[in-house]
């Protein structure tokens, strides 16, 4: 597929960016939706979602050039161009609750409160974004021989047929947007659940995807996200234990 959606004046229009752009807004619109029906001021959310989404950008982007310096370090002039993909979820998540928690306490608010509107809302999003790595071409597994893989032309082997892993990832994401509004309104009992349940099932699936990615950041040959993965589900558990003993 081709990544430049269109032109206007001689200005490439992406994909990638269309997606991302798309994802923003259903999020704020939904999370808004939520809090509203939480009787909860919408406009305080906004606030918040509105120095959030840089925060979360910029912290996304931070983290995955730190694990991709060796690139970087000779393509300065790279940094700054997310429209060419390399944006990292696990950073973006990192940006936007150091954030939260800063907006939350100096506007003497819950974070706990305000971070289950936002999970379901966040979760759509990935799975909206994550079509933005098809049509840049990245992010996609092994070879494989399998009815729904999908044709790459990577660049050393050619073209090949590989996991549609940001699929994968799509449709996982999708199915823990379902859970959490459906467990937001029927098994909530204290705030807070929404948003551990979202790291608890994001990584899950993201521990198991990662494994067949081809792209993955590393760390000492460690797949960073499955080892950030892994340590997001035991701290997670141990906070959502602690939130069911206080009930």
């Amino acid at each position: 597929m081709d990544p430049i959606a269109f032109e206007i004046f001689g200005l490439q229009i992406r994909w990638y960016g269309i997606l991302l752009s798309s994802a923003i807004l259903i999020g704020i619109f939904l999370s808004m939706y939520l809090a509203e029906k939480n009787h909860f001021d919408s406009e305080k959310l906004l606030d918040l979602v509105l120095i959030m989404i840089p925060a979360a950008i910029v912290g996304a982007r931070i983290y995955y050039v730190i694990f991709r310096w060796d690139y970087y370090s000779n393509n300065l002039n790279e940094i700054y161009k997310i429209w060419h993909g390399g944006l990292a979820i696990h950073g973006g998540i990192i940006g936007g609750i150091i954030v939260s928690i800063i907006y939350t306490k100096k506007r003497n608010l819950s974070f706990w409160e305000l971070s289950d509107f936002i999970a379901p809302s966040l979760i759509l999003g990935q799975a909206i974004g994550r079509w933005g790595n098809f049509f840049n071409q990245e992010a996609y597994g092994r070879e494989t021989n399998l009815p729904w893989a999908i044709t790459v032309n990577d660049p050393t082997k050619g073209i090949i047929h590989v996991h549609p892993t940001f699929l994968y990832e799509s449709l996982w994401d999708f199915s823990v947007f379902l859970f959490l509004l459906w467990y937001g309104r029927n098994r909530k009992k204290v705030d807070g659940e929404v948003f551990i349940l979202y790291i608890i099932l994001y990584s899950i699936g993201r521990l198991f995807i990662e494994s067949l990615r081809i792209d993955s950041l590393m760390f000492m040959g460690i797949r960073v996200a499955q080892l950030v993965s892994i340590l997001a589900i035991i701290i997670a558990v141990i906070i959502f234990k602690y939130f069911r003993k206080s009930v």
